[in-house]
């Protein structure tokens, strides 16, 4: 910091002992501030020299009449008004001659009055309502602003127009109201008596109406209660019709069903009345042959059993005469004896078998006696099946005559049952459907009675109301003899014509209310002006001293020390600007809310122009004055310094929150017309805020772009024709890279170098080329658009504008790789000590706290 400000002392002293540059100083100093109070004086109130202006008139007007105005001629009285009227030059003249110097510039506008504006005007009070016209003539060409002037003189005489239009009627009207205001007294009392006599008579009619209305009422209340019983009524028949249908259709299922059944009946009948005949038959047959045949059996087995009961009997004896034989030999015998033992046995078994046989016999007795009541049994059962055969023969007779006879009949009559049920249940349906449908007229007329009564109550609600207002009214007619009343007849009497003609032209007086209030355009001007100077000012300092410091009396001088020494200066000669025109501003009288406020606004406002500029010219060199210069030209429309900014063009409003002139203008606006809502200090942080980012470029990103500034002094004094500065800096980290390649592979680097260099000579004017007609092209395009969508101009503009820097940086690319590969070109060949000396050199020249010597040192090597 102290070398910096021993550069800037150094600068001042050098100005201070060159007299002579003292006026070119003093000039930058003066030129700005001139440009302001020029431009704030110039534009300090234009408005008030309007008569200045020159409108011609030409009063063609024939005027007309009619029995409700009279004679009536609008255009000599818009003529009258306008000679006492000095917002404009009137000039009164003929058409031809109006319209003759319209077209060469001698006036601005013209006003022609037709022959039938007059009659036009008045056309309102004949029924035709012919709208009246003014032809009015604009001369565009001649300035920008007075056709706007002019139309505002226009406007202003319609509006003249339309209140004496008014005006007349007006007093017309009130003329007629005080003629008919004499007779009104006599003729009120009259009306007055007849309408009373009326309304007596109005109110007993109402009256009788009413009471009418009231027996209506109840008439229609007990019909809607006896529609309500019938309606309930008819709905619980239609249940019972519905309940009895019902039924029907279970009866007619049942007889469907009971006739499908006696049809089942009859068929099995019938089939087992034919299959049980012939089985009874044949049955009854074979019962007989078999009862027979068994009689026969049993007669033979009893025969057989008779037989054998005769041979048992026979048996019996023998046995029991050898039984009591044996028994007495038995009783002579020793039972010692060896063989009485075994008779002994004998007659056991022989008593045994003899006792056996008698049991025998008496079954056989027994059985022949079973045999015998068989055959009675058979006798009586084959007896009984032919009884029983017989009787089911005649049985079948029976169910024959039935199957044949009675069941027909039966099915026929159950069809006729179901049929009249269906024909009955039919008939249910049409006088159900009768029913619904009388329940529904029932319904319908419920409702109209509803609304019957309703309209019966509103009506005698509205005739309440009328027989109360009748009332009211015959009060207020009884009243008109009043006082108040005959008052304001009187005061209706006697207006004054010619006062209700002026208020009627004018009936609303708008009172305006200034916020901020500003005296005059000019202060209202002076923040655009003043910002306009302050940055032009800033540019001249830029322009016209050199931007890099010499490092003569400030031994170890780095860049960045040199870069706030040059700031130094060009800060002081802005803050000397910005007192010039600020306090120059105060003193021809621009208003001020704070004029401390306004001076020092003036002066941060200044100090952050000239960083901004002054980082660009730095940084990008000519590109960034060319930056600075296009910036201007875009905040002069682009920053609401004029127009507001919501009547500028859309590309313009997008632009708007980024330009510095937005916060610069604003905040000198709240010094001049007054602060709100710390509005001020937000305007001054933004200011601010660009300020750090002009120094965050022209501090910081400098080291990245001063070879790129550097370039383009070096080709445009190879012209001759630019002034042209040596750029301080001279480290590149391009290079750098290139000679550690060189050192690390030189023969692959050496490869590399010529790859490229081949491929940039062969294709590099054919990069520009393209580059430069793509350009023209999509510029041909944007002019077309242009052309054919007027309101996209400005966007097209700053579209243009996005492809010339394309362009430009497109060929200052290609420049800048021509001169690594030409670099790269010294460096293949140099020696290894060479080329670590040239990495020493170069490494240190890329470093922001190397001495300014060193690098112009290393500047003059390479």
């Amino acid at each position: 910091m102290r070398n910096a400000l021993k550069v800037f002392r150094r600068d001042v002293g050098r100005i201070l002992h060159a007299p002579k540059v003292w006026a070119i100083v003093i000039g930058l100093v003066i030129m700005p501030s001139m440009y302001a109070w020029v431009n704030i004086l110039a534009f300090w109130d234009p408005y008030s020299d309007t008569e200045h202006v020159k409108v011609a008139v030409v009063n063609l007007d024939e005027g007309a009449s009619t029995e409700m105005t009279g004679e009536v001629d609008v255009g000599a009285k818009i003529v009258d008004q306008l000679k006492a009227n000095d917002q404009l030059g009137w000039r009164f003249v003929g058409e031809d001659a109006a319209l003759r110097g319209v077209r060469s510039g001698d006036y601005y506008a013209a006003i022609v009055i037709p022959p039938t504006f007059s009659a036009d005007l008045l056309s309102i009070t004949t029924g035709r309502f012919v709208r009246p016209e003014l032809d009015y003539y604009v001369n565009e060409k001649a300035n920008a602003i007075a056709p706007k002037i002019t139309g505002v003189g226009a406007s202003t005489l319609d509006f003249q127009v339309n209140a004496t239009f008014v005006s007349t009627v007006a007093e017309t009207v009130a003329e007629d109201l005080e003629k008919a205001g004499v007779d009104t007294g006599a003729r009120l009392l009259d009306a007055r008596t007849t309408t009373l006599d009326a309304l007596d008579d109005t109110v007993a009619e109402l009256e009788a109406a009413r009471g009418g209305l009231a027996d209506l009422q109840v008439t229609l209340t007990d019909a809607g209660v006896a529609l309500t019983e019938a309606t309930s009524a008819l709905t619980e028949v239609d249940e019972t019709i519905g309940d009895v249908q019902a039924s029907i259709a279970q009866a007619q299922a049942l007889v469907d069903d009971a006739q499908q059944d006696l049809v089942s009946f009859t068929d099995s009948v019938t089939t087992a009345y034919v299959s049980g005949a012939t089985l009874l038959s044949g049955a009854s047959a074979r019962l007989n042959v078999a009862v027979t045949t068994l009689s026969a059996g049993v007669q033979n087995a009893n025969l057989a059993i008779g037989t054998a009961i005769d041979d048992a009997d026979a048996i019996a004896d023998a046995s029991a005469e050898v039984l009591a034989e044996l028994e007495a030999q038995l009783a002579t015998m020793d039972p010692a004896d060896p063989g009485y033992s075994e008779l002994s046995e004998a007659v056991d078994l022989l008593r045994e078998r003899n006792a056996s046989d008698q049991h025998l016999l008496g079954d056989l007795a027994t059985l022949n006696q079973d045999v015998a009541d068989v055959t009675t049994a058979l006798q009586a059962t084959a007896s009984a099946l032919n009884g029983a055969v017989q009787d089911s023969a005649t049985s079948a007779g029976s169910i024959q005559t039935a199957l044949t006879g009675t069941v027909p009949e039966i099915n026929r009559t159950m069809a006729e049952l179901s049929a009249s049920a269906g024909a009955f249940s039919t008939a249910l349906d049409a006088q159900r459907e009768l029913v619904r449908e009388a329940v529904t007229l029932l319904d319908g007329l419920e409702a109209q009675m509803e609304q019957a009564r309703s309209a019966v109550t509103l009506l005698d609600g509205n005739l309440l109301g009328v027989e109360q207002d009748l009332e009211t009214l015959r009060t207020d007619l009884s009243a008109l003899s009043s006082a108040e009343i005959w008052r304001t007849l009187s005061a209706v009497t006697e207006l004054d014509p010619q006062q209700v003609a002026r208020f009627m032209s004018s009936p609303v007086e708008v009172k305006q209310h200034n916020l901020f209030p500003v005296a005059t355009y000019g202060s209202a001007m002076a923040p655009l002006f003043t910002n306009l100077a302050l940055w032009i000012g800033a540019f001249m300092l830029v322009v016209l001293l050199k931007q890099e410091a010499d490092t003569e009396g400030v031994p170890g001088l780095t860049v960045r020390q040199a870069y706030l020494g040059r700031w130094m200066l060009l800060a002081s000669l802005n803050v000397l600007q910005a007192l010039l025109v600020s306090i120059g501003d105060v003193v021809i009288g621009v208003q001020t809310a704070s004029a401390a406020a306004f001076v020092a606004t003036s002066v941060f406002t200044g100090l952050v122009y000239v960083s901004i500029i002054y980082a660009l010219a730095m940084s990008l060199g000519y590109v960034g004055k060319g930056v600075a210069i296009l910036l201007v030209i875009m905040q002069i429309p682009g920053a609401s310094g004029i127009y507001p900014i919501e009547m500028m063009p859309g590309f313009f409003r997008s632009l708007f929150p980024f330009f510095p002139f937005t916060y610069g203008i604003d905040a000198m606006r709240e010094t001049i017309g007054g602060f709100y809502d710390g509005y001020y200090w937000r305007y001054v942080a933004v200011l601010g805020l660009y300020a750090v980012l002009a120094f965050v470029l022209g501090v910081f990103l400098r080291l990245r772009l001063g070879n790129f500034s550097r370039l383009f002094n070096v080709k445009l004094a190879e012209t001759g024709l630019f002034v042209s500065e040596d750029v301080q800096i001279f480290g590149s980290r391009r290079r750098l890279s290139q000679i550690v390649q060189a050192l690390s592979d030189r023969q692959r680097f050496r490869e590399k170098t010529a790859r490229r260099a081949e491929w940039f000579m062969k294709r590099h004017l054919t990069v520009i080329r393209l580059a430069v007609l793509i350009g023209v092209g999509v510029s041909v395009v944007l002019l077309g658009v242009a052309w054919f969508v007027p309101d996209a101009k400005a966007t097209v503009l700053g579209l243009w504008g996005v492809v010339c820097l394309l362009v430009i940086g497109t060929v200052v690319t290609i420049e800048y790789v021509r001169q690594n590969i030409v670099f790269a070109g010294k460096v293949e060949d140099m020696p290894e000590s060479s080329l670590r000396q040239a990495l020493a050199r170069e490494e240190r020249a890329t470093r922001s706290d190397t001495p300014l010597a060193e690098l112009q040192d290393h500047g003059k090597r390479s």
